[in-house]
């Protein structure tokens, strides 16, 4: 038998055909810009999560009098500082001196760079390290990459711990609003009816308030707003678009043949809304939530730029532009790179969002 006959003789497989989140993905990944605005805010997210490591005044790890500890957590949440280091031997931040002086046996694990985001770096701080120049004498070095601010807090410190904020507003404000939305929506165009009445003149009410003028006036009412604060704030308001969507989609879906099969085994109108319409109705639903997260990072920053943003212990994009606004003559690093974080990042996202629109569509996936 020869090998033609052989290859012929071979049952042929079916191909397995791609579901859609893998054909989507697929097709997402040939839009270069939109997969470079994903590679951006992964290296964000890194640079966010390894901040303490990246740059800052407190050890990642050190052995101090027989026992282990991680100071940088404090950069995390003040309250996971070990409470030798603040309430014990009142360091004040200066930990090499310190170390040395209370425990010669002493060792620690030093950040990439020794600057803090919050305090102006002393002479005393670090052996061999000047202190942080003031005011015009700041300008970026190599010493401090994006100079200092008028008070010798390093830019760049401030600006790696601020992609923490950023992006914790981005993420965890429209987590908030997606929830709120797309119960809204889901509830308003499944029932119809004077169901979808009331609740589409409720989005509406909403939708002529403006965003950052209801964000203010909520902020408001609090004396002193810390970042969870402001990211409720934010995700209570940022919910109308993924509603609306959500309304218009449900009412699509609806009257789909697997809905009514579905009902005629008797599932309930919840296991139907979000167990078979919702995860049809998801790929559109992600788009505006993509843009929503560009949005949130931007009304965070708008706030800190206004003074109405989180605690000064919490440092932002927004509260650098906010300095910088004061000195843009002198001290123009203080406008230029926390600007350009804010654009990069929301052009980002923004990206990722048309990608996503483009890739889910049929009707635009192949152009």
């Amino acid at each position: 038998m020869s090998a033609v006959q052989e290859l012929a003789e071979q049952p042929i497989k079916p191909q397995q055909s791609l579901g859609f989140w893998a054909t989507s993905w697929r097709h997402y990944r040939k839009r270069k810009f939109a997969m470079a605005g994903l590679i951006y805010v992964i290296f964000l997210g890194l640079v966010a999560i390894f901040s303490p490591a990246i740059v800052g005044t407190k050890p990642i790890v050190c052995y101090y009098k027989g026992n282990i500890y991680f100071p940088a957590m404090g950069y995390y949440n003040p309250s996971w500082e070990n409470a030798i280091f603040t309430t014990g031997d009142h360091f004040n931040n200066r930990y090499e001196p310190n170390l040395k002086q209370n425990d010669p046996n002493s060792w620690a694990i030093w950040p990439l760079i020794r600057q803090d985001p919050i305090e102006r770096v002393q002479a005393d701080w670090f052996e061999g390290q000047p202190a942080n120049p003031l005011s015009i004498e700041g300008n970026p070095s190599g010493q401090h990459y994006f100079g200092t601010s008028s008070v010798g807090v390093d830019v760049f410190a401030q600006l790696v711990h601020g992609t923490r904020v950023a992006l914790l507003v981005g993420f965890v404000s429209m987590a908030i609003a997606s929830v709120i939305g797309i119960v809204i929506g889901a509830v308003s165009g499944y029932y119809g009816g004077w169901v979808d009445f009331i609740l589409s003149r409720f989005i509406e009410i909403i939708l002529c308030v403006p965003t950052l003028i209801l964000v203010i006036a909520l902020l408001a009412m609090v004396v002193s707003p810390s970042i969870w604060q402001v990211v409720f704030v934010i995700g209570l308001t940022g919910w109308t678009g993924i509603a609306r969507l959500t309304r218009a989609e449900f009412m699509k879906l609806k009257q789909i043949e697997y809905v009514a099969a579905a009902k005629a085994m008797g599932a309930g109108p919840l296991r139907i809304m979000f167990v078979h319409i919702l995860r049809n109705a998801l790929a559109p639903i992600l788009v505006p939530i993509s843009f929503g997260i560009a949005g949130a990072i931007f009304t965070e920053s708008a706030l800190s730029f206004l003074g109405i943003g989180a605690d000064s212990q919490t440092p932002t994009w927004g509260d650098v532009l906010k300095e910088g606004q004061d000195h843009i003559r002198s001290m123009w690093w203080l406008s230029f790179f926390p600007g350009l974080a804010i654009f990069t990042t929301v052009l980002a996202y923004n990206l990722i969002g048309e990608g996503i629109q483009e890739a889910t569509d049929p009707r635009t996936r192949d152009v």
